[in-house]
């Protein structure tokens, strides 16, 4: 079971969230939170693999909120999936700094909402297909100066060339096209890449592709 908790302030929006939810077969609601400092507790206290958390929330926002749990050691296995209203919120490319795996708008289609549950499950950063590469785009311009690619040292040539495809959104299906090789060799390399680096997740690939350098924003044509 995929264990899930819900953090909005508006509670017809965790209503409808936990009704498609709980529906599935493989997803349990592990429970709900109004503000920031509630999503702390409810997730110190279950654990769960999910947590779809609001940017705006009164007593501690959203933001707040994915750095002390993406910060805290003892909750390394949740992932953060940011909720927003606006596809391009300002407070998303931070979000992903702070070590969130992906973000949703709040209308998002449900199918695409239970195939992003399950996908950040799985190791994937949920980077919605319809915004993917003008987040990207955006946080290559907002983006401070490379630091020293020497973090990159443990990597191989192919790692890195699989992290700059990453870096520029590319899907690992892309990514096994342009290099020729089977979808799986490709998601070998991504998930070698991120182990290697530190990386929670693709999302925090893509961060550090372009703080070391490796991607530059020219790069999106």
């Amino acid at each position: 079971m995929i264990r899930v908790a819900l953090a909005d302030d508006q509670v017809l929006v965790r209503a409808g969230f936990r009704a498609l939810l709980a529906a599935q077969p493989d997803i349990e609601v592990v429970g709900e939170a109004a503000d920031g400092e509630e999503a702390l507790a409810l997730v110190r206290e279950g654990r769960p693999d999910v947590v779809l958390m609001d940017i705006r929330m009164p007593l501690l926002d959203g933001l707040a909120a994915t750095r002390r749990i993406t910060g805290d050691p003892a909750l390394a296995g949740v992932k953060v999936v940011m909720l927003t209203t606006f596809e391009l919120d300002e407070y998303v490319f931070e979000a992903i700094r702070a070590g969130a795996s992906g973000f949703l708008v709040k209308d998002t289609d449900p199918e695409e909402l239970l195939r992003a549950v399950r996908a950040v499950v799985e190791g994937d950063a949920l980077l919605s297909p319809g915004v993917t590469r003008r987040l990207i785009a955006e946080f290559a311009a907002r983006s401070k100066a490379p630091a020293p690619a020497s973090a990159l040292t443990e990597l191989t040539e192919r790692e890195r060339e699989v992290m700059a495809l990453v870096g520029i959104g590319l899907s690992n299906e892309e990514i096994a096209r342009r290099l020729v090789v089977s979808p799986l060799t490709a998601k070998t390399h991504v998930s070698r890449t991120m182990v290697k680096l530190g990386a929670r997740d693709r999302a925090q690939l893509v961060v550090l592709a372009y703080e070391s350098g490796l991607v530059r924003p020219g790069w999106l044509g």
